[in-house]
């Protein structure tokens, strides 16, 4: 079969995506990097990042997972928008984008299990999940030996994730400048871990029933637009209905993800129905799973992301966003790779290839030494230093 050239679909036409108007619909996908300082500051290198990233006018850029405050799990160097200082140095980072004529949507994460209970321990503070459940046994390991044993949130304690944590999150990214914020609910992180009975066997009012274990996202969502005044269309949601990724195994639960994630997407429908949709839904989809049901359910805008960056044709792109006239297709690895990979997948170049093994660095190296089209045979990089150049905080 032979690829039509990617120009000619609808992946690069424009689409309205909440208060903004894309002028394509290739999108970066968060991409967890630890680039920040110790302090949890976005730093220089941040910067050049998302900025080399925005250069096709008209692009939307969602951020790597950023940090809703440090109760709610912690890595090392990953950013965070909880104070000031984060807030103002995400601002300088959004401003340069914006200077690009581009969009930047930040993702607020929420560990839950999945964090460090000995770097937690460290910052004298508890190792918390909506169950008392590890996800492996090498988690409840390091919890044992940090003396950091994970504990079920409290009641109380949920009601202040709703009404204090994710609202202040919220309005620091709106302050910096973001265009909209994703609510990062996938992935076996803490929100995605209300939704599933693996991870949560409460029996209150935040357990048991779908109704149930869905109640937390659904009252952070309202309570943003109803009490905090937040836009809707500023808001959007990340979902992986099929996720088996930190003990999730979605796919071996009593109750099918599709009953669980079709109640959920359909109150999000009926809020759109009555003025309060939100600006997309970013749908990861596993291989071999199939997450049409959300199309079927939710008639706004969505992002679907999952496998496109680890396959070397675009037939499942071509497929996606051909579907229908409001879907965007997010590549991570393929961006990290190319700042200029937009340019490329219009003119049908060929790409760089990504380094997996230096994603996860301190560095500089594996992360902004990337060449574009026009760097090619011409960008020298110093791999020693490039090694040993740290970030520098932007505020």
């Amino acid at each position: 079969m032979t690829i039509p050239s990617l120009k000619s679909t609808n992946l690069f036409k424009p689409l309205q995506i909440g208060n903004i108007s894309l002028k394509h619909r290739v999108t970066h996908l968060p991409t967890t990097r630890f680039r920040a300082t110790a302090e949890h500051v976005p730093t220089d290198l941040q910067l050049k990042y998302y900025t080399d990233r925005s250069i096709a006018p008209g692009t939307l850029l969602i951020t790597e997972a950023t940090f809703v405050s440090e109760k709610l799990g912690l890595y090392r160097n990953v950013p965070g928008i909880w104070n000031e200082e984060q807030t103002k140095a995400w601002k300088t980072i959004v401003d340069s984008v914006h200077e690009a004529n581009s969009f930047i949507s930040i993702q607020l994460w929420s560990l839950g299990r999945t964090g460090d209970p000995k770097f937690l321990k460290e910052r004298g503070l508890d190792f918390i999940a909506p169950s008392a459940i590890y996800f492996d046994e090498a988690s409840q390991k390091a919890a044992e030996e940090a003396g950091n044993p994970i504990r079920a949130l409290t009641e109380d304690e949920i009601h202040d994730i709703i009404y204090n944590q994710f609202p202040n999150a919220v309005k620091n990214s709106i302050k910096a400048g973001f265009d909209i914020v994703e609510l990062h609910s996938a992935n076996g992180y803490l929100l995605e871990q209300f939704l599933q009975p693996t991870s949560n066997q409460r029996t209150d009012k935040y357990g048991g029933s779908i109704e149930n274990r869905t109640r937390i996202v659904l009252e952070i969502v309202d309570n943003l637009i109803n009490n905090e005044g937040i836009d809707p269309k500023q808001l959007a949601i990340r979902l992986s209905p099929f996720n088996t990724y930190q003990g999730s195994l979605a796919e071996k639960e009593p109750t099918h993800p599709i009953a669980t994630y079709g109640y959920l997407v359909s109150e999000l429908q009926q809020r759109a129905l009555k003025g309060q949709e939100l600006a997309y839904l970013s749908v990861v989809q596993n291989a071999g799973s199939n997450v049409d049901f959300i199309n079927q359910i939710w008639t706004g805008k969505i992002v679907k992301c999952g496998f496109y960056s680890t396959q070397d044709d675009y037939t499942n792109v071509i497929k996606d966003v051909e579907a229908d006239d409001r879907t965007a297709i997010g590549f991570g690895k393929k961006f990290i790779a190319n700042p200029d990979l937009v340019e490329r997948l219009s003119n049908d170049q060929e790409l760089n290839a990504f380094d997996a093994s230096t994603f996860y660095g301190y560095t500089n190296y594996g992360y902004n030494t990337y060449p574009t089209l026009n760097e090619i045979g011409k960008l020298e990089i110093d791999e020693e230093a490039e090694k040993n150049h740290f970030g520098k905080a932007l505020a």
